[in-house]
């Protein structure tokens, strides 16, 4: 597995060794082992898995501390733009976004550490993400961070025609938002 560092602590970009021929390819998405001899010491215990069409944006979410989740995000069919914003206020770059572009032909992965919100768009026809979570689902520690903040701004891809939910268009903006450290 080969990983690749980003301008944010701990956010990494993973890719697997993928194997090859007439009958198609296989590739371990995961590997416990694998990734604690990268230094990547995570115990996942929740997948999810979405389905959207082309404009659904889905974002940017995270859970508040002690539920704070490390994810890692991969795409089973399509390409979407994987978003995150840093809302830890101790490193240099809170507040500053980073964007990439996952699919199922590059077959990247990214490790979204705690203290990120996460979101995406759907950039193809369609496209199924799933996403492993180091800690449950906690319903009343879910937060979330406006997507057309102004103050992050975010280069989208899709300008036009973008589909959100009701909750997601009224996500505060960082500079209204309560971060925990």
């Amino acid at each position: 597995m080969r990983v690749t560092t980003t301008p944010f602590r701990d956010l990494v970009i993973l890719e697997p060794r993928v194997f090859e021929d007439n009958r198609g390819y296989f590739f371990e998405s995961y590997n416990e082992q694998t990734f604690r001899n990268l230094g990547l010491n995570y115990r996942f215990v929740q997948d999810n898995q979405s389905y959207s069409t082309k404009g659904v944006l889905r974002g940017l979410h995270f859970q508040a501390p002690p539920y704070a989740q490390t994810k890692l995000v991969r795409v089973l069919s399509g390409t979407i733009q994987d978003v995150v914003v840093d809302l830890r206020k101790s490193e240099a770059t809170f507040g500053k976004y980073f964007s990439i572009e996952l699919s199922v032909e590059n077959r990247k992965q990214l490790l979204v550490p705690k203290g990120f919100a996460h979101g995406f768009l759907v950039l193809s026809q369609q496209a199924e993400v799933m996403y492993k979570c180091d800690c449950l689902y906690h319903p009343s520690s879910e937060r979330g961070l406006n997507y057309a903040d102004e103050e992050l701004k975010i280069d989208w891809l899709l300008k036009e025609r973008l589909v959100l939910s009701e909750k997601d268009l009224k996500l505060p903006r960082l500079n209204k938002l309560e971060v925990a450290e």
